[in-house]
C-alpha cells in the first residue's frame, strides 16, 4: 500500500511554549483549523464537528510535552489509514517552526486534509501573531 504525504510548515513568531499550549489542546482545534465548528474530547478520542454538519471520529496517539509531537489519526470508516503529526520545535527564544504532516489513504485525502492544514497553519500563525489592539 502506498500512502499519501504532505508535509506544510510556518514559523511563528511567538514563544515555542506559546505555541505548544494552543496545539496541545485537543479541545480546541476548532478555534484555529478552518472548517471545524467543534471538538469533543473524552480520554484519547477526539471527534471534529465540520461546518458542513459531518463529524469525525479521532484518536490521538501522541500528545508529548517533551518532544512537543501532537499525533492523531482519523478512524471514520472513508479512511482505512489516516495519521497527523504536528511538531513544534523552538528556533530561538521568540520564534518557533510548527511542522504539519498528513499521511493517509486512500492517497487523494491527504492531498485534501494537506491543503486544509496549509490553512490551519496560517491561522495558527495569525492568532498567534496578533496583538491586545489587534495588528499583528
Amino acid at each position: 500500500m502506498t500512502y499519501g504525504s504532505i508535509r506544510h510548515h510556518i514559523r511563528i513568531a511567538a514563544p515555542v511554549e506559546e505555541v505548544w499550549a494552543k496545539v496541545s489542546d485537543a479541545g480546541a482545534l476548532w478555534t484555529w483549523f478552518p472548517g471545524l465548528t467543534g471538538c469533543d474530547v473524552e480520554g484519547n478520542q477526539r471527534t471534529i464537528h465540520l461546518g458542513s454538519g459531518l463529524s469525525m471520529p479521532e484518536q490521538i496517539i501522541t500528545n508529548d510535552p517533551i518532544q512537543r509531537r501532537f499525533q492523531y489519526s482519523i478512524t471514520a470508516p472513508m479512511f482505512p489509514n489516516h495519521r497527523g503529526t504536528i511538531d513544534v520545535l523552538e528556533l530561538a527564544p521568540g520564534d518557533t517552526l510548527v511542522v504539519y504532516a498528513t499521511d493517509a489513504d486512500p492517497r487523494t485525502m491527504a492531498l485534501t486534509i494537506g491543503g486544509a492544514t496549509r490553512g490551519a497553519l496560517a491561522e495558527l500563525k495569525r492568532q498567534l501573531e496578533t496583538t491586545d489592539e489587534g495588528a499583528a
